[in-house]
């Protein structure tokens, strides 16, 4: 697995900071997934974008579709987010 450098919430700047804030799970977690955009703050709002538009608006796939999908390129990938 590839290690990709991020940036913490405490070295987080004003802009990356607020968008950590945004992107917070229920737990107020930032996930690593999201994190590695830290170095490039446009590309994290993108990736959240795009990952909306790939699992929650219409497609020709169901919803589990879709997250099986997901669950078996993660374990190809031995991917244990």
């Amino acid at each position: 697995m590839a290690y990709v450098p991020y940036i913490s919430e405490e070295d987080a700047s004003p802009e990356l900071s607020s968008m950590y804030d945004k992107f917070r799970d229920p737990a107020g977690h930032v996930d690593n997934i999201l994190r590695i955009h830290g170095l490039n703050p446009p590309s994290l709002d993108a990736h959240v974008q795009l990952y909306a538009t790939l699992m929650h608006k219409r497609s020709p796939l169901s919803r589990v579709q879709r997250e099986m999908i997901a669950v078996v390129v993660s374990s190809i990938n031995e991917c244990h987010y």
